[in-house]
């Protein structure tokens, strides 16, 4: 599952997160299983973290286990909403880009 287009103008690291963090919502994931879901390195992760973090789009918790990290409600499309796998042609110009 992929987070809905208007989450997708982000860096590429950062959409590759929350993507990871849709398809385990109900879990959530730790940071180590983020790192092993995710092709970038841990400080890139940790980076995109800290910046997701602040928009808003993901919660952390702590419990006795440790640290968890879920997507924010608004990230995670409803189970009926379709959200298209293949980025569209906008979304391939605005990665070549850079944007």
């Amino acid at each position: 599952m992929r987070v809905p287009p208007e989450f997708r103008d982000r860096e590429e690291t950062q959409v590759a997160v929350l993507n990871a963090l849709v398809g385990r919502a109900d879990d959530g994931m730790t940071v180590l299983e983020l790192r092993s879901g995710v092709d970038a390195t841990i400080d890139e992760v940790e980076d995109a973290l800290s910046a997701l973090k602040s928009a808003g789009l993901i919660d952390v918790e702590q419990s006795d286990g440790g640290v968890r990290i879920y997507p924010d409600d608004r990230v995670v499309p409803d189970a009926g909403e379709h959200v298209d796998e293949e980025p569209g042609l906008l979304d391939s110009i605005r990665r070549r880009l850079g944007l």
